[in-house]
């Protein structure tokens, strides 16, 4: 019997890659996306897509009820810097959102479900270098606190009821097909397409904010790795530390340079600088690669001559 799999959030950065990676695994008449808005990307043109608010619980279960999936991917959320800007919603989406869900995934008996935690429940007083699994998590960010609050409701939702949920923290993401979406990481997808376009960048974020990043590829295959794995091999049913590639926006811009060397960037930090200098530099990511397996396969090298590649094409084609 065919996979039911359940993409919710489907039309932001993740979601948008994921549901194309799932369409060519499983069919996408087995796929369903479905997000608060609809989005032309073509990816979603190619197969089933619903319209469903999370915090609209008779939309949830219409949506569950006709397709009955075996497999969830709660993916919609309220980003860091959007968030800020409007906590309270932030904290409804994120946290009520993710209540409707996990209830539905009970209820209609889902086999799995996975949803993204992030490097933000991390705080000022966390480790900054080698971030540990188990560390001090004192998050001061609205998102990081619905993160956090989250991975805590993940656990106990396994222990109490059973639910099969896997979790990963994502770093900074970097991918191609899509544009940012409201992160304190986005400068480091904005700057291709600026470079591109206009050969110079204003960055929000100072020349040294070392953050951890990852190549979209990357994070849709741990995704979807941590979701295909045995359930025994899951020890963690929080959330996973994952690892990149770290470098900030100095060292970036020198290996975007490499392939443009009139490339200029200058700094100019708002009110990101202070979300991202309360994040750590570098994750230790061992209780997953020994756990599951995982494995990056981008560096810094290979991330930039990848996106590089890839937008010259996206940036031709819009000129």
């Amino acid at each position: 019997m065919a996979e039911k799999i359940l993409v919710i959030g489907a039309c932001g950065q993740v979601g948008t890659e994921l549901v194309e990676n799932l369409q060519s695994m499983h069919g996408s008449a087995n796929v369903i996306a479905s997000d608060i808005r609809t989005s032309d990307n073509p990816v979603f043109a190619n197969g089933i897509f619903e319209t469903l608010d999370v915090l609209d619980k008779t939309q949830i279960a219409e949506v569950f009820g006709k397709y009955k999936p075996t497999i969830v991917y709660h993916l919609a959320a309220l980003l860091s810097a959007t968030a800020e800007a409007n906590p309270k919603f932030g904290w409804e989406l994120n946290m009520d959102g993710t209540f409707n869900i996990f209830d539905a995934c009970l209820e209609y008996k889902v086999q799995r479900i996975f949803w993204p935690s992030s490097i933000a429940v991390f705080g000022p007083t966390t480790p900054k270098v080698n971030t540990p699994q188990s560390t001090i998590l004192e998050p001061n960010t609205i998102y990081g606190i619905t993160k956090l609050a989250g991975e805590r409701y993940c656990e106990y939702y396994n222990q109490r009821y059973g639910l099969d949920v896997r979790s990963i923290r994502y770093p900074g993401l970097i991918g191609w097909k899509s544009l940012p979406g409201g992160g304190t990481t986005d400068y480091a997808v904005d700057i291709f397409h600026q470079a591109l376009k206009t050969g110079s960048y204003e960055c929000f974020l100072n020349a040294g904010t070392t953050l951890p990043m990852m190549h979209m590829e990357d994070a849709v295959r741990a995704t979807l790795e941590i979701t295909n794995a045995a359930s025994n091999s899951i020890k963690i049913r929080s959330s996973y530390n994952i690892s990149g590639v770290s470098f900030n926006p100095e060292i970036l811009s020198a290996e975007i340079k490499k392939h443009i060397p009139s490339f200029e960037i200058s700094y100019v930090a708002d009110s990101r600088q202070k979300i991202a200098d309360s994040w750590p530099q570098s994750i230790n990511d061992l209780q997953a690669r020994q756990d599951w397996d995982w494995q990056e396969k981008y560096n810094l090298e290979k991330l930039v001559s990848n996106m590089l590649e890839n937008l010259k094409s996206e940036v031709l084609k819009s000129n």
